[in-house]
């Protein structure tokens, strides 16, 4: 059974762009995909803990030197890498903030990053056969040919991440001047072509 990992990443909710394009791209793959299974990992309602002396010491200690509260770190850890290692394909919905991704969405990252699990010792990514789509909805115009095309450091560090840790079919949606509210309704119509193709892909 194909199994379909969502992440929702924007605090706005029900007008949020990002999550009204990342609802059609799961109605779409829903459609593709029959009984097809779909988990959903919200950052807005659940902020994963930045990543803490605890944290380290679970990380990089056997289980057997862990003190109780590098368990409780480590185990936060261990439930988000099982939900990814367990999914097919990854989309992603996040807004940008200030050229980037918001930090809850890089908390994640840092919590599915790791080595010797996701990414191994010699620096080879173990999460292969996997397919991402990344919608990333921004205020302002970062596209091909924009003059600020190049403050766009969000496409490229997802990419680059989610391949450092095996995931190399990525497609990412690039969602210029969708802003909140009614223009998000407005952004579906935009993009939907570029959704429905990312899950034909």
């Amino acid at each position: 059974m194909p199994s379909l990992l969502t992440i929702e990443v924007s605090p706005r909710l029900e007008s949020s762009t990002s999550r009204k394009l990342t609802a059609l791209f799961v109605q779409e793959w829903r459609a593709a995909n029959g009984d097809g299974r779909v988990v959903v990992r919200d950052l807005a309602k659940t902020v994963p803990p930045f990543v803490d002396a605890p944290w380290i010491g679970g990380a990089f200690t056997p289980p057997e030197q862990h003190s109780p509260e590098s368990a409780a770190a480590i185990a936060i850890s261990d439930d988000l890498v099982a939900e990814l290692q367990a999914a097919d394909h990854l989309v992603i919905g996040t807004p940008m903030y200030n050229f980037s991704i918001p930090a809850s969405l890089k908390a994640w990252i840092d919590h599915v990053v790791r080595v010797g699990v996701t990414v191994s010792t010699a620096n080879v990514g173990l999460l292969t056969g996997k397919k991402a789509t990344v919608i990333i909805a921004t205020g302002g115009d970062f596209g091909p040919g924009s003059p600020v095309e190049g403050y766009n450091l969000a496409s490229g560090y997802l990419r680059q991440v989610l391949g450092w840790i095996g995931i190399t079919d990525v497609r990412i949606v690039l969602a210029g001047r969708a802003r909140a509210g009614g223009e998000g309704e407005m952004a579906v119509e935009q993009f939907g072509g570029d959704i429905r193709m990312a899950v034909a892909a």
